[in-house]
């Protein structure tokens, strides 16, 4: 990194300011930026969906969950364009498996939900520090700047809902007139039996968008924060002039020695007239100043006051105490100020601490299950499952009794002996059979409003071929009885009576 080919202008800027020179640096690599997150990022949320499609919320949410992976390949871009060496769309890709493995696990487990992530992340990534190493650093870096990282964070997920939001509006207003009468929020949300899954991946797919845009610029906000803060600390724009100064420096002492050599000729004289002793000189020695002495000099004035204040407290004392008083003579007082003093209490803190975070976890969990049924109401995605109530079936049909009961035992001997004194009572029962077994046997819902053309298509349905073919004939001399007082031959009756055993009463269908 050679702050001499920066591509802005090295200073120290307030936080606002940092993070506006993000934006900008953003928009200045728009294209590179948007096109490589968009070939890293949108194949991955299709594979999602694609694997996860009876899940969408699901999807959504590991794609948001791998936020961190994605971000790695802008700031490995504005790292690089910072300091005048742009990679191409090529390069940054093939380099982004690379940038991949330093601490993949940390950045997606508990340090996902930072607020800190894209101030952070060039510690990681840039300057390849972890474990001790990495928590000292970020100590200093978060001493000034944790605010503002905090709020970029903040503000950046408040930005990407509602230009989700927008964007799903966007997409309801541009549906046409005709498409959007047809529409109903309340059936889409309520609806059991249609799938509405494409919409809820369209919306994810919205998200997906929104990312596009926004990341790089969310990315480029935290690295600019970071930069400021190390111009800060390392005073990078005094070691800019510095390099100046000694640039200009070089070219006039490049003129002087020249000028030196010139001059040689008509000054060896001079220096050849001088003793050759001169040396040894007494103005040379006994010199009361060496290096050692200076550094001892030195230490020693950086050892004492302004420069160091040493003070070693071992007793907790009040506010308005001086520190040079006596300690409190209590026996009570004594024992607590050394339970507090000591390693005992630090382990009862963390006691202390753990006994407080179970408590709140447990106070959520128990608000979550004492509400639980107002989230599912009102949060759950998924429609609200209708409790199937059995519909009651018709008793009667065409005015025909159809419950079992009123039905004798052996159907076809009734009709037989029927046929002689009452031919239409027997072609009645036969009929009337016919419809209670459809209702009972084949859970064919019936209404007692159907006309006979309707119960054959339902009897169609079953895929019975003799049971249709015995249907449409019963059901035909059935109607020129009942509307033409028309009784069927005799071979008919006894056809119809033969049918009848074959299929209920042998079983030749279930």
């Amino acid at each position: 990194m050679r702050l001499s080919d920066a591509t802005v202008v090295i200073r120290p800027r307030s936080t606002w300011e940092a993070m506006d020179l993000g934006v900008l640096l953003s928009q200045r690599h728009r294209r590179l930026l948007i096109s490589s997150w968009a070939m890293i990022t949108l194949p991955v949320f299709a594979l999602l969906s694609w694997g996860l499609w009876d899940s969408p919320s699901l999807a959504v949410f590991i794609f948001w969950w791998l936020k961190p992976a994605f971000e790695r390949l802008p700031l490995y871009i504005l790292s690089k364009a910072m300091f005048g060496e742009t990679p191409t769309l090529r390069q940054a890709l093939q380099q982004w498996p690379r940038l991949l493995k330093p601490q993949l696990l940390a950045s997606l487990t508990w340090r996902r939900l930072s607020l800190y992530r894209s101030f952070v992340m060039p510690v990681v990534q840039l300057e390849g520090l972890d474990g001790a190493q990495r928590q000292q650093r970020l100590q200093v870096l978060l001493q000034r700047e944790a605010g503002a990282a905090r709020w970029l964070t903040i503000i950046g997920a408040h930005l990407e809902g509602v230009l989700w939001i927008g964007l799903m509006v966007l997409f309801y207003l541009l549906l046409p007139q005709q498409v959007a009468l047809d529409w109903s929020w309340q059936s889409l949300i309520s609806a059991a039996r249609q799938d509405w899954r494409w919409l809820e991946h369209l919306t994810n797919a919205f998200y997906a968008l929104v990312l596009v845009v926004w990341e790089p610029v969310y990315v480029a906000c935290g690295f600019s924060l970071y930069l400021n803060r190390r111009t800060v600390l390392e005073a990078w724009d005094i070691e800019l002039v510095f390099r100046r100064m000694r640039q200009r420096l070089v070219s006039t002492g490049t003129v002087l020695l020249v000028a030196v050599i010139a001059l040689m000729p008509a000054t060896h004289s001079v220096w050849a007239a001088e003793p050759a002793n001169s040396l040894a000189s007494p103005r040379l020695l006994n010199q009361p100043l060496t290096s050692q002495a200076s550094r001892d000099s030195i230490k020693k004035i950086l050892e004492q006051p302004p420069f160091k204040n040493r003070q070693t407290v071992t007793r907790f004392r009040l506010g308005d105490e001086k520190p040079g008083a006596d300690a409190p003579t209590s026996p009570w007082w004594k024992a607590l100020l050394k339970l507090f003093a000591g390693q005992d209490f630090a382990a009862l803190a963390t006691l202390i601490e753990v006994t407080l975070w179970s408590i709140v976890i447990a106070s959520i969990g128990l608000l979550i299950w004492r509400y639980r049924d107002w989230l599912q109401a009102f949060v759950s995605r998924q429609p609200t499952l209708k409790v199937k109530t059995t519909p009651s079936l018709p008793r009667q049909a065409f005015g025909l009794d159809l419950k079992p009961e009123s039905l004798p035992a052996d159907i076809a001997a009734r009709a037989e002996s029927l046929w002689q004194t009452d031919p239409r009572e027997a072609l009645g029962l036969l009929y009337r059979a016919l419809l209670s077994r459809l209702l009972h046997d084949f859970n064919i819902a019936l209404k007692a409003a159907d006309t006979e053309g309707q119960v054959l298509r339902r009897v169609e349905s079953l895929q019975q071929p003799a049971l249709l073919a015995y249907s449409k004939n019963l059901t035909g001399h059935w109607q020129n009885m009942a509307y033409g007082h028309r009784l069927p031959p005799e071979q008919v009756q006894q056809q119809l009576c033969d049918g009848w055993r074959v299929l209920f009463d042998a079983g030749t269908i279930r």
